[in-house]
């Protein structure tokens, strides 16, 4: 269960921080309260999942859903750059995410 709390924390963290990117600067109401909420369930459930999952695992998968989601999501929803190189370094991250996953035990 650990990893299924894992990755829901890493989807919520793309939740948030493109509803953080939809608040501009918490100038929208809606946005900037969906931003705390789904921030706070994503660091409860990233906490829950630290109870059996190494710190360094738990917390650089967290950090590289997120990214990768949000890298996704930035060209998706809102047109950001997509070329080679930041390709590249996204399936960077994502080998590193996946490489952690087969390295740890749980």
């Amino acid at each position: 269960m650990a990893w299924f709390y894992l990755f829901l924390a890493g989807i919520f963290e793309v939740v948030w921080s493109t509803a953080m990117k939809e608040s501009h600067g918490f100038t929208r109401l809606i946005p900037s309260i969906l931003t705390v909420f789904f921030m706070i369930l994503s660091v409860i459930l990233l906490a829950i999942s630290m109870k059996t999952l190494p710190l360094g695992t738990s917390y650089t998968v967290w950090v590289g859903i997120g990214a990768i989601g949000a890298f996704i999501l930035g060209v998706v929803m809102f047109g950001e750059s997509l070329n080679p190189l930041r390709v590249i370094a996204v399936l960077l991250i994502f080998s590193g995410v996946v490489l952690l996953k087969v390295a740890t035990k749980g």
